[in-house]
């Protein structure tokens, strides 16, 4: 008998009022609830960095990463109708895999939502500061930054962070509609972007097509190559899971889940290949490499001002939607995480009046706040994709072992070839993990160590046993 089976409490129908979420999502909000995700922090500023790790083999990195998510999406499209409960890749694991895989899952998303919305927020603050600068409206750096650069506290990041939880404790439909407004104007700003770069286009830009190589090795300090740009852009990539956190609140996730999921990474991935090709296209790509800001200084360096400042101030309006989607998948797993009993049970309440978890919401928002406001992100914001890339595997894992132990179970969805896409799904995850930085790779393994941890001292102090490994 399946965990699923034996635990048909977790299943929605099932569930006190207190405990249960309202349906009010569409499949439109969750298409653009998974674009708003995906398309922001990464293709803004992501493509830069690439672009300094493999040059215009940049390009493959994006249709690489592109393709290993895109895998995974059609994974996650099935085991999301399968189980419609909050929680993404955690639920998944809990009902599939056991309790303890489950936390161990639950702790690597913490991770990744954790490091995305704070390092999302400081980067807005960054936009942020720069637009008022050129206005002439300074902000002393005490207020603008973290002890680590020089400040005392990020208050503009602490900012957005409050805003969008505000946002969120307000109601699930609101935030969503107000995030599918924000998401048509960075989607028109990319436009503008191509429109504006492409007749400036010259394929003598893509020689050496690939100078640093495929395979992740190092040149000068730096590991480098095509895969090793696409293990650190994979970032800009996911964002659809954000959508699977939905399913308890979309009014019919048999038929939204699979639209949202696979309709948001197809979009995106056709948007990323066309702005990499016309980045790389237009500009040679040593000149924005690397960059804070590298759509708008291509466009700066074409001599389109205006463009750049549209650019520019489409980032800042792109930003929170990337922190609204994280902040609320965040919130939805913790909030799964303390109804099952991981976490304390009283964070586990929907509040009567707005149909949300404003607690959990609050504490999520504050956990983030305190990261975004204090601690350098940059450094290790690759663990973000580390933490991602386990859950991939996860689900893709899920896929597999419910196939064969429960085959009759009827499915709405089922991913296409699943012994060849998910199978795929997990040897692409394990090699973008390969390819991560090694100091990266040592840090995800101290976390999930603190994990189990934490996990033992659980099960002894709450139940008095130790729990069987």
């Amino acid at each position: 008998m399946t965990n699923w089976m034996r635990r048909k409490d977790i299943e929605p129908g099932n569930l006190a009022s207190h405990h249960r979420l309202n349906r009010t999502l569409t499949w439109w909000h969750l298409i653009a609830l998974g674009v708003g995700a995906i398309v922001g922090t990464g293709i803004y500023t992501l493509i830069g960095v690439g672009a300094n790790l493999a040059g215009p083999g940049v390009l493959l990195s994006f249709v690489a990463a592109g393709a290993i998510c895109a895998c995974a999406a059609l994974c996650y499209a099935e085991v999301a109708t399968m189980i419609p409960a909050s929680g993404s890749a955690y639920t998944y694991s809990y009902v599939v895999l056991g309790e303890i895989l489950a936390w161990v899952v639950g702790w690597c998303l913490i991770l990744e939502y954790s490091l995305v919305v704070s390092a999302v927020a400081v980067g807005w603050s960054g936009y942020a500061v720069g637009f008022l600068n050129s206005f002439g409206f300074e902000l002393p750096l005490a207020m603008t930054a973290g002890p680590h650069a020089g400040g005392i506290l990020n208050i503009p990041a602490i900012f957005i962070i409050a805003c969008v939880a505000g946002l969120l404790i307000l109601g699930t439909r609101e935030s969503a509609t107000v995030n599918a407004v924000l998401v048509v104007v960075k989607i028109v700003a990319l436009l503008v972007f191509i429109a504006v770069a492409v007749p400036h286009f010259y394929m003598s830009n893509f020689e050496p097509f690939m100078p640093y190589g495929f395979a992740k090795h190092e040149v000068d300090g730096v590991q480098r190559g095509v895969m090793a740009a696409a293990a650190i852009i994979f970032f800009a990539y996911y964002g659809f899971d954000a959508i699977s956190t939905a399913a308890e609140e979309a009014k019919n996730p048999e038929r939204d889940l699979p639209i949202g999921i696979v309709g948001s990474m197809i979009a995106c991935t056709i948007l990323y290949i066309c702005v990499a090709a016309a980045a790389v296209g237009s500009t040679t790509f040593t000149a924005f490499a690397n960059s804070p800001e590298p759509l708008a200084m291509i466009m700066r360096g074409l001599g389109q001002g205006t463009a750049a400042a549209a650019v520019g101030a489409a980032a800042i309006i792109a930003l929170p939607t990337v922190i609204l989607a994280f902040l609320y998948g965040q919130s939805r797993i913790f909030f799964v995480m303390a109804r099952d009993g991981l976490l304390p049970a009283g964070l586990a309440t929907v509040n009567a009046k707005t149909g949300t978890p404003i607690r959990i919401t609050a504490l999520t928002g504050v956990i983030v706040a305190i990261l975004a406001g204090l601690i350098p992100l940059d450094e290790i914001a690759a663990l973000a994709n580390a933490g991602t890339l386990a859950a991939f595997i996860a689900v893709a894992v899920c896929v597999l072992v419910m196939r064969r132990r429960d085959p009759a179970r009827p499915r709405v969805f089922r991913t296409p070839a699943v012994w060849l896409i998910a199978p795929a799904a997990i040897l692409g995850c394990l090699y973008l993990l390969w390819s991560l930085p090694s100091q990266t790779q040592v840090f995800f393994l101290i976390w999930n160590a603190i994990g189990l941890v934490g996990y033992i001292a659980r099960s002894i102090f709450m139940k008095g046993t130790a729990p069987a490994v």
